[in-house]
C-alpha cells in the first residue's frame, strides 16, 4: 500500500512542492488563490486544452512559485465513486511530487468529511503500484512518489475529517493489499503461503482470530469438494478461517466465503495456455475475504465476521480428480465432476457449509467463478445471485458508493435441472452453452440452505486490462472495499 500521510489545514503547506485546485466545470473565469487571484482564462487554459471536464489535468508552471495543478470536476460532483476519480485525477497528476497541497471547493467543504474520505481513497488506489519483481531503473522511477497530501479548507477542526479520512486510507489499504495478493506470480502465492501471509497480517489486529487449517485437519473435517480440487496438486490445500469480535456485544453475525484458487490449470479439463495466463488471480475471492477482513477494527465494524479463505491449486497431476468422479462434500452431498475446470464451486460447496455451521445472519461468498459471468456482464460489472432481496438490496447500495457495481442475475428454481447429475445429487455444470453463471450459483445455493445469502461472481472486474482512473494493470482488488462499506453499514 503506498505510505501516504494525509492532514487538513486551513493555508497551504509553504513546502509543498506542487499545489493542487480543483475547479468544476465552466469554471475557467473564477479566480484561484494559487493563481495569485488570476483566472484559468487569465491563463489561456482553454487554449492549452483544458475545459475543466472531470477528472482532466493541467499543470502550470509559474516562475518563482510552487507549480499549479488543475484538476477537473463535474459541476456539482456528489457522487462518491466520481469523487474517487477525481482524488485518482490528482494523484496521478501529482505523481512526480513528494507532497501536495489540494484546495478544496468550499461545496465540497459543505458535503462534509466524506468527500475527503472518497478523495483519499481515489488518491491512495492511484498511487499503487506492483513493483516488487522490476529492476529496470526507469520503470522504478515512473513509480508516485506523493508521501503527503495536505487539504486546504476553511475549517479544519469543523469539518472533522481526520476520522473519514483515516476510514478512507484503511478501505483503499484493503484494495491494495488484494491486489498485492492477487498480482504474485502463483508460484510466489502458494495455499501455505497465503496462509502464512494472513497469519502474520493479523497479529498485529487483536479483535482477530486465526486458524490455519493444514491437509491433516481438513481431511478430519470431511471438505471433500476441497481436497477433490487440490488433490492433483504437489502444493497441499489450506483453508483460512478467520474471526472479527468487535469490542462491544455484537447483534449479528456476518459469514464470508472466498475462493482461493492460487492456480488454475482446469486440472484434467486443461485450458489453453492463453487462458492459463492470468489465472495466478483466481484466488480475487479469498485476497478481498482478508483485506477487508484487516480493516474491520480501523473501521469499528460493530457486527463479528467470520471469513473461510479456501485455497488449493488445480493442476493435471497423476491423482488430479478425473471427470466422471464424485466428489462427497462436508455437507454430505455429492457432486459428480464432469469438468475439473469447474472447480470453484466445489471448494466453495465446502466453504458455504462451513459458514453456515456459524450461525450467521447473513452468508456472502466471494469468487472469480466463471467465464459466462464475463460475457454477460463484460469486464467491470460483478454478477450477484441471492436468495434474499434485502441482502442483495444492501450489498448493491454498499457496491454503488464503493464505486464497485453488481448486477443481479436471476436463480430460477426451473433451471435446478441444468445441474441434475444421473449417479449424484448434483453435477458440476450446467447444460452445454446455457446459463453457465447461474449454474455455478444454482450449486452453491443448494449448500446454505434458508440463510439469507449472496454469491458474488468477480470474474470479470477482478483484473484489468490497462490502467484507468484509479484502477491498475493487473488485480483489482474488487470486492474488498464492496465488503467494507456493506460491513461497515451495520453501525449506521
Amino acid at each position: 500500500m503506498p505510505e501516504i500521510e494525509f492532514i487538513t489545514s486551513s493555508v497551504a503547506d509553504p513546502a509543498s512542492a506542487v499545489k493542487v485546485e480543483l475547479v468544476e466545470e465552466g469554471e475557467l473565469r473564477s479566480p484561484l488563490a494559487s493563481l495569485g487571484g488570476s483566472s484559468l482564462e487569465d491563463f489561456s487554459a482553454a487554449g492549452l486544452g483544458f475545459n475543466a471536464k472531470a477528472a482532466t489535468t493541467l499543470l502550470i508552471p509559474l516562475a518563482g512559485s510552487t507549480p499549479v495543478i488543475v484538476v477537473g470536476m463535474a459541476a456539482g460532483t456528489e457522487d462518491a465513486d466520481e469523487l474517487r476519480k477525481v482524488g485518482a485525477a490528482v494523484a496521478r497528476s501529482a505523481k512526480g511530487f513528494e507532497d501536495a497541497s489540494v484546495v478544496i471547493p468550499s461545496y465540497l467543504e459543505n458535503l462534509g468529511p466524506m468527500s475527503l474520505r472518497y478523495l483519499t481513497e481515489g488518491i491512495v488506489l492511484a498511487s499503487y503500484g506492483f513493483d516488487k519483481y522490476r529492476t529496470d531503473p526507469e520503470a522504478l522511477a515512473a513509480a508516485s512518489k506523493l508521501g503527503r497530501v495536505t487539504y486546504v479548507v476553511t475549517a479544519p477542526e469543523a469539518i472533522g475529517a481526520a476520522e473519514e479520512i483515516a476510514r478512507g486510507v484503511a478501505v483503499a489499504g484493503a484494495t491494495c493489499l488484494a491486489r498485492d495478493l492477487a498480482n504474485e506470480p502463483a508460484s510466489a502465492m502458494t495455499p501455505t503461503v497465503f496462509a502464512a501471509r494472513a497469519n502474520e497480517l493479523v497479529a498485529a489486529h487483536p479483535e482477530l482470530s486465526i486458524e490455519v487449517w493444514d491437509e491433516g485437519r481438513i481431511e478430519e473435517e470431511r471438505l471433500g469438494g476441497l481436497i477433490g480440487v487440490a488433490r492433483g496438486s504437489t502444493e497441499p490445500p489450506r483453508v483460512v478461517k478467520l474471526t472479527y469480535t468487535p469490542k462491544s456485544p455484537a447483534e449479528k453475525v456476518v459469514a464470508l466465503v472466498g475462493k482461493g484458487i492460487t492456480f488454475d490449470s482446469g486440472g484434467l479439463s486443461l485450458k489453453p495456455p492463453d487462458g492459463m495466463t492470468t489465472m495466478k488471480t483466481d484466488m480475487s475471492g479469498a485476497a478481498a475475504v482478508l483485506a477487508s477482513m484487516l480493516a474491520l477494527p480501523d473501521l469499528e465494524v460493530p457486527v463479528k465476521v467470520v471469513g473461510f479463505m479456501m485455497l488449493a491449486e488445480n493442476m493435471p497431476g497423476g491423482s488430479a480428480t478425473k471427470p466422471g468422479d464424485v466428489l462427497v462434500t462436508r455437507s454430505g452431498k455429492t457432486i459428480e465432476v464432469l469438468n475439473t475446470d469447474a472447480e470453484g464451486r466445489l471448494v466453495l460447496a465446502d466453504g458455504l457449509a462451513l459458514a453456515t455451521e456459524e450461525s450467521p445472519d447473513y452468508v456472502v461468498d466471494i469468487a472469480t467463478l466463471t467465464g459466462a459471468c464475463v460475457v454477460a456482464l463484460g469486464r467491470e460489472i460483478a454478477g450477484v445471485f441471492t436468495n434474499s432481496q434485502e441482502l442483495v438490496t444492501d450489498l448493491g447500495f454498499a457496491g454503488d458508493v464503493a464505486g464497485e457495481q453488481l448486477w443481479q442475475l436471476p436463480l430460477p428454481d426451473r433451471y435446478r435441472k441444468h445441474i441434475r447429475s444421473e449417479v449424484a445429487d448434483i453435477k458440476n455444470m450446467g447444460e452445454a452453452g446455457q446459463a453457465g453463471a447461474i449454474a455455478g450459483a444454482m450449486l452453491l445455493a443448494q449448500f446454505v440452505g434458508n440463510v439469507p445469502w449472496a454469491h458474488l461472481d468477480i470474474a470479470g472486474p477482478s483484473r484489468s486490462a490497462s490502467a484507468d482512473g484509479y484502477l491498475p494493470v493487473g488485480g483489482t482488488g474488487f470486492g474488498a472495499r464492496l465488503l467494507c462499506y456493506f460491513l461497515e453499514e451495520f453501525g449506521d
